[in-house]
C-alpha cells in the first residue's frame, strides 16, 4: 500500500534554488506565513492582505540575485511546495551576535507537511550559511507557534532570546 502511495505522488520533493518563475508560488506560501502569524498573535503580526502575494513576491524577488542571501524551493512534480529564505549578516549589536546565517522564513505548505520537506529546505539554508563560512545560523518563531520550536527543537536549535510585545 506505501508503495502504491509512493507512486501516486511520483518524485520525490527536490530542493533548489529559486527563479523568477517561482515567484507566484513563493507569494502564495508567504501570504500563508503572514496569515499564521497573524492568527497566532494579531496584535504582533501584520494581517494579510489582498497585496500581501505580490508585495511578498516582489520582496524575494529582489533577494534572488542578492549577494548575501538565497531563496530555495522545494518543488514537487513541477510544484512549488515550500520555500526557505536565509541571509547572512555580519557583526549586529543590536542582538549582540556575531556573523551568522538569519533563516527568515521557511514554509511548507500544509498539506504536504510531515514528510521531510522543511527538513531538505533547512538543509539547503545549512548548507548555504556554511558555504559562506560561518558556523552559526539563527532564527525567530511565533511564541505561539510550538509544531515550528519543536522542529527547530529536534533539527538541533536552541532557545536564546525572547522577543516581548507592549502596545503603547
Amino acid at each position: 500500500m506505501a508503495e502504491q502511495n509512493e507512486r501516486k505522488r511520483g518524485a520525490p520533493p527536490t530542493v533548489r534554488r529559486a527563479t523568477r518563475d517561482d515567484l507566484p508560488h513563493i507569494g502564495r506560501l508567504g501570504a500563508l506565513l503572514v496569515a499564521a502569524h497573524h492568527d497566532f498573535d494579531a496584535r504582533r503580526f501584520l494581517a494579510a492582505t489582498s497585496r500581501t502575494k505580490d508585495a511578498y513576491s516582489a520582496y524575494l524577488g529582489s533577494q534572488l540575485d542578492a549577494a548575501d542571501a538565497a531563496v530555495f524551493v522545494a518543488e514537487e512534480n513541477a510544484e512549488v511546495i515550500g520555500y526557505a529564505y536565509v541571509a547572512v549578516e555580519s557583526y549586529d549589536y543590536m542582538s549582540l551576535r556575531g556573523p551568522a546565517g538569519i533563516l527568515h522564513d521557511i514554509i511548507v505548505d500544509p498539506e504536504r507537511r510531515s514528510r521531510g520537506v522543511g527538513r531538505q529546505l533547512l538543509g539547503a539554508a545549512l548548507a548555504y550559511v556554511r558555504s559562506r563560512g560561518l558556523a552559526q545560523i539563527v532564527l525567530a518563531t511565533a511564541e505561539q507557534n510550538e509544531s515550528a520550536q519543536r522542529f527547530f527543537a529536534g533539527v538541533g536549535f536552541r532557545r536564546t532570546m525572547i522577543e516581548m510585545t507592549r502596545e503603547l
